[in-house]
């Protein structure tokens, strides 16, 4: 550390913060928790309007996470720092603020962040540790991981859409797994086999622990790799009824450069969430231009899901 961040005697944690847009809120946090052993918090304000009975998200999100001290905390620092870099050549990001914390139990303060989250009809993420006996599909996610979590919007939408257009017995491709609560949702849905696929391997073993948590191991099949290894055979499907990829959109707009709309089988449906509402045109207009059309959207404050069909 610089000499004027010297650690506490008693400090046994750092803490990182930051204040981001919506936008890059879910790359943040990936990029936080991968070196967060006990988890990352984002927080956002909300307005709430009694009238219509629902809160609106407001203002920035604050993101944090906890590196115990036992760490190599100048080579975490330095690889926040350089991930925070090339995050900010995507889109505009603070300083990111580091501070020495003394000792609490952060699992349980990190825990009780975490509620049950209806999604759609029928699903609910739930944390890993929480009962449950209601009636919806319980999509089990430990949010103390590397991935999505499934709190943020891009995910809530995705997983509504994976409801609506899964019928049952169909294969799908998740581009971007993270986590694999999509691979995950899928199958509780009732898909019968799920290829998930990311660039990042820690990405594959937060997809495969997940798809234990849930029981769905067996039917999920994880590799490293992206659209171009799927197209060249790598793996067990080329195409599928449905595909599902929840990205950024400058990354949305590159992967339909590799080829992504390929992997939709005519007829099938690709499903994209991670874009804007400020996005949304681009993303149509290069969806149309590789052979899909738009079928339906839906959105959260300023994110947008798009269902788009393949030519037949």
């Amino acid at each position: 550390m610089a000499e004027n961040f010297q650690q506490p005697q008693e400090a046994r944690w750092l803490e990182v913060t930051i204040y981001v847009d919506g936008e890059a809120a879910e790359a943040v946090c990936e990029l936080f928790a991968r070196y967060a052993e006990n988890g990352v918090a984002c927080e956002q304000g909300v307005e709430y309007d009694a009238s219509e009975e629902h809160a609106t998200a407001v203002g920035p999100v604050k993101v944090s996470a906890y590196i115990a001290v036992e760490q190599d905390l100048d080579h975490i620092r330095h690889k926040i720092d350089e991930g925070l870099y090339y995050i900010g050549r995507i889109v505009d990001l603070p300083q990111a603020t580091y501070r020495w914390v003394e000792d609490q139990d952060w699992m349980q303060v990190f825990r009780s962040y975490y509620r049950p989250i209806e999604v759609g009809e029928n699903l609910l993420i739930l944390p890993a540790w929480a009962e449950y006996n209601g009636d919806r599909i319980a999509v089990r996610i430990d949010p103390s991981m590397a991935f999505g979590t499934g709190t943020h919007p891009t995910t809530q939408l995705s997983m509504a859409m994976l409801e609506r257009f899964i019928k049952g017995g169909e294969a799908v491709i998740d581009v971007g797994c993270g986590s694999g609560v999509l691979s995950v949702t899928a199958i509780l849905l009732g898909a019968n086999k799920a290829l998930g696929v990311d660039v990042d391997a820690p990405a594959i073993q937060a997809t495969r622990d997940n798809a234990e948590r849930n029981g769905v191991l067996a039917q999920i099949e994880v590799a490293k790799g992206s659209v171009a290894e799927i197209l060249a055979g790598a793996y067990s499907l080329r195409q599928a009824p449905v595909v599902v990829a929840n990205i950024l959109a400058p990354i949305l707009l590159r992967l339909f450069d590799a080829g992504m709309a390929d992997l939709v089988e005519p007829g099938g449906v690709l499903l994209l969430a991670g874009l804007l509402d400020t996005q949304r045109d681009s993303l149509v207009a290069r969806a149309e231009q590789a052979g899909l059309a738009l079928l339906d959207e839906t959105s959260i404050n300023d994110w947008v899901a798009l269902a788009l069909r393949k030519h037949v």
